[in-house]
């Protein structure tokens, strides 16, 4: 999984964390979450607000379900 892949890392963080408020996580906290996931296979260095952003709000819709 890259940054670019929001929905695929909000499902992976929803199956790992499911008891975790999204909106609770601050950025920093998810960055190094994402960078744990197995299956994560991308630069940490291209992480920025927009993306994480992004996989915040897929991860938060996920918990929606």
């Amino acid at each position: 999984m890259k940054w670019t892949d929001a929905e695929d890392l909000g499902l992976a963080l929803h199956e790992k964390f499911p008891d975790l408020d999204p909106l609770a996580v601050r950025f920093t906290d998810l960055r190094e979450r994402v960078l744990a996931l197995p299956g994560f296979d991308d630069d940490p260095a291209a992480s920025n607000e927009s993306r994480l952003e992004a996989i915040q709000m897929a991860w938060y819709d996920e918990r929606q379900l």
